[in-house]
């Protein structure tokens, strides 16, 4: 690792002058950084936390390497596909498609209502089933498809509507819309309830047009790529590195001071910490600001290691399970600490391996379900308290799951788990600094990314596009439109 990425004192940057600074180095500060970088622009990217990877990082526990939320990475196409989000990244970051190494998921579900409806990235599959759970619903459904494979979802000036209302024009059966808003919503909606028509058009292009896949080393091949041509492009990443402050002269951002008080002078700043936190870190803003703009939606998320093949040895087959045992889907946040009544079930191992030998060497089980970000954090406050809360729900999850897959021996699955985790609100909120543990941010977006504090910018989740994919264009879209002539 050259010296312009080694994270070093923080003071030896005091008075130092950028073109521009990016406040995080998840993947979309990372992906605007290398994009300025590539033109030329002097580009300082800060991170607080001691990795790279934000919402999208990983970590070592017990010798046991582990991803932080990356069920699939989204938008696969096949090599070649022109005009596609995964195209546009490998193209403006530099990225040859092989060194992601991406492989395809096997097939996933969604078992809501009675039925299990079955979608790989074949789009024909999830059409086939549709038809055959809801007949009568088929054409509206195609006609739907129409619709958003015609919507420019990624439009900066998209009026932003409820999805639910205008799916609602198209399929009249309100357990059907519940159904196609399970997987979007888990994988990518900030609002409760709904979720904004282009953000539903995005999802529905990433999930069931397009398709799901996986790196076979997990999110950190990505982190680490995007370090590696931060790089070589020649910007400057230090971590353990945290903003104080926004600095700001007449409403306009002029630099960064650190925690340990040193100043940076930037002729611009681009962020990726969220929009209301962004605002917060500018001189002279309320701390309160944006209160109501606060995320509510939040996960607790369950990891299960097994010395076992799930495939093989349980008959676990799916790649990822979407769930509703309710009587209608309420994505929302639950009245207790968790809502185990709806989720998403992953089992990393299901993925096209390029070789068998690149799989994962133990089994993976990773169950996410909605929870409360302000009980948790009550909880957090007491060390008894919140071990007990969290092994209460990791059971409740576990055994939520477990009656969505072919049934195992009680005896013989306990016998194979080698090694659990799980992260909470409070977790989230305190290694990504989100406000209530919100992964996916505000409910209210701001796409151009221009805030009112003028050569101040925000990307990622808060920009609107969602996910690893949609992260990695957010930023190489706002670096594009507001920093690079």
């Amino acid at each position: 690792m050259n010296d312009n990425t080694r994270a070093t004192k923080a003071d030896k940057l005091d008075g130092e002058h950028f073109d521009v600074v990016v406040i995080g180095a998840g993947m979309s500060g990372l992906a605007a950084g290398i994009r300025l970088a590539y033109f030329g622009k002097k580009t300082l990217v800060i991170e607080r936390h001691y990795a790279i990877g934000g919402l999208n990082g990983f970590y070592v526990k017990n010798k046991r390497k582990y991803d932080v939320g990356l069920h699939a990475m989204t938008n696969f196409v096949p090599e070649g596909t022109k005009n596609s989000p995964l195209s546009k990244i490998l193209r403006q970051l530099r990225i040859r498609r092989e060194e992601l190494d991406l492989c395809p998921q096997i097939c996933s579900e969604i078992h809501a209502f009675g039925n299990k409806i079955r979608f790989d990235n074949d789009f024909e599959l999830l059409e086939s089933e549709i038809e055959k759970a809801f007949p009568q619903q088929i054409d509206g459904f195609r006609k739907l498809d129409e619709f958003l494979r015609g919507f420019n979802e990624t439009a900066l000036d998209s009026a932003d509507v409820s999805a639910r209302e205008h799916v609602a024009k198209f399929i009249s059966d309100p357990l059907l819309i519940d159904t196609l808003f399970i997987p979007l919503s888990f994988y990518g909606s900030s609002r409760q309830r709904d979720m904004s028509l282009p953000l539903f058009a995005i999802m529905w292009r990433s999930i069931f047009r397009e398709g799901l896949a996986r790196p076979h080393a997990g999110v950190r091949q990505i982190a680490n790529l995007l370090r590696k041509k931060l790089q070589e492009a020649g910007a400057v990443l230090r971590l353990n590195c945290g903003v104080k402050k926004i600095l700001t002269t007449n409403r306009t951002a002029t630099g960064v001071e650190l925690d340990n008080g040193a100043r940076i002078v930037a002729d611009k700043i681009i962020s990726s910490a969220g929009l209301v936190e962004t605002m917060r870190l500018c001189e002279n803003v309320a701390c309160d600001y944006g209160a109501e703009n606060v995320g509510r939606i939040t996960f607790c998320e369950t990891i299960t290691q097994f010395a076992a093949e799930p495939a093989t040895d349980f008959g676990w087959g799916q790649t990822i399970v979407f769930f509703n045992d309710a009587e209608r889907f309420n994505y929302a946040e639950p009245a207790g600490l968790i809502d185990p009544r709806s989720g998403a079930i992953c089992i990393p191992n299901n993925y096209r391996w390029r070789q068998r030998e690149l799989a994962p060497q133990e089994g993976c089980l990773r169950v996410t379900c909605l929870a409360n970000h302000a009980l948790w954090k009550a909880a957090r406050g007491n060390n008894e308290e919140y071990a007990r809360a969290k092994s209460l729900a990791y059971k409740k999850m576990l055994d939520t799951a477990l009656s969505h897959l072919p049934p195992v021996s009680d005896n013989k699955l306990r016998s194979a788990i080698v090694a659990t985790d799980m992260f909470t609100p409070a977790t989230i909120e305190r290694f990504t600094g989100k406000l209530g543990g919100a992964i996916y941010g505000s409910p209210e977006k701001i796409r151009t990314g221009t805030l009112p504090v003028k050569n101040l910018f925000i990307c990622g989740t808060d920009q609107g596009f969602h996910g690893i994919t949609g992260a990695m264009l957010s930023g190489i879209s706002m670096a594009n439109l507001h920093l690079l002539p």
